[in-house]
């Protein structure tokens, strides 16, 4: 059989770790938000990462545009470590490299600014284009994110848009500087049900057509096997499960990965699934804090739970999960 060649890999992490000071405390009271995390985005596919609010999603995410420094572990982009990469290249390209997408539509841009200037700004910000070019540059993007007729969406304000055409707005400002990467958090949480299935295509077009690798952060694991080739499962700042999106979704092993998918309304059912879980806190994780940190919540959790971190076991050929009862 012919080999497939896996897709180059433009940014990696592993055993990313991050540690917050509690309170007005020193050192010697942290929070750990981040523990031992590794994922790979390759060029032109999408990682979704699923967890509820404090899973560390976001926090990972803004490691990898460097507004928070790491505690511990390796992040490399283009095959170097990230700081090599800025050292030869320079910080700015980085940044020109590695696009965020915030959740909020609305507070991510400036009120006072015109359409126009939040998408201008960036391509001479980067040297993209000479000014005499910007507004062609500038009417493309709104075309091509969907948003018309873009001479008078690109006069507009911020607050004449819907939340769904301000999002657009910002993705037309993220790409406008012809990133590898975009780290999307949240992208759809805050906009209208009839409109996030037009931003998740939107972002499927950039993914397939233009070779953009996303980190799609979300709560909602329905959307991340609808548009992400690959699934990492978070809680309390772990991973539980990852792999291929479809195997994830489609055969979850870890409690926690079924709970998140118990809780997604089917098509021609009424009512929930039970949810398969025992009430317990969100433990605050520490970097002396031991065991599994859904073992407070695992109706399958054993002393053994509480006193180890579980490794990792393979499920399938693109699937894994730690979790002491597989």
């Amino acid at each position: 059989m012919e080999q497939v060649n896996e897709k180059e890999v433009v940014l990696s992490v592993s055993n990313l770790v991050k540690d917050f000071p509690v309170g007005q405390s020193s050192k010697s009271n942290l929070m750990r938000a981040v523990n031992d995390v590794t994922f790979e985005l390759r060029k032109g596919e999408a990682l979704a990462i699923v967890g509820e609010s404090g899973s560390g999603k976001s926090t990972g995410a803004r490691i990898l545009t460097r507004i928070y420094d790491k505690t511990a572990g390796d992040v490399t982009f283009k095959g170097e470590p990230i700081q090599d990469y800025i050292d030869k290249n320079g910080e700015l390209e980085y940044a020109r490299q590695v696009q965020m997408i915030f959740q909020d539509p609305f507070g991510s841009l400036n009120p006072v600014h015109t359409i126009y200037h939040h998408i201008a700004r960036p391509l001479l910000i980067h040297k993209r284009a000479e000014k005499k070019h910007v507004a062609k540059l500038v009417y493309e993007l709104l075309e091509l994110v969907g948003l018309q007729p873009v001479k008078e969406t690109a006069e507009k304000y911020p607050h004449e848009l819907s939340g769904g055409q301000r999002q657009r707005v910002a993705i037309a400002r993220a790409i406008a500087v012809s990133p590898e990467v975009i780290l999307a958090d949240e992208p759809i949480s805050m906009l209208d049900v009839s409109v996030r299935l037009g931003i998740l295509n939107l972002m499927s077009d950039l993914k397939d057509k233009h070779g953009i690798s996303f980190m799609y952060i979300t709560h909602d694991i329905a959307t991340a096997r609808y548009f992400a080739e690959k699934t990492a499962v978070m809680y309390v700042g772990h991973m539980v499960e990852w792999g291929s999106s479809d195997s994830v979704t489609q055969n979850p092993q870890h409690p926690y990965s079924q709970l998140l998918l118990s809780a997604v309304p089917e098509v021609g059912k009424s009512g929930r699934r039970e949810l398969t879980v025992k009430k317990g806190e969100i433990p605050m994780w520490k970097p002396d804090s031991v065991g599994c940190p859904f073992a407070t919540r695992c109706l399958k959790a054993t002393e053994k739970c509480s006193e180890s971190m579980p490794e990792a076991t393979q499920i399938g050929e693109e699937h894994f999960a730690r979790c002491h009862h597989l």
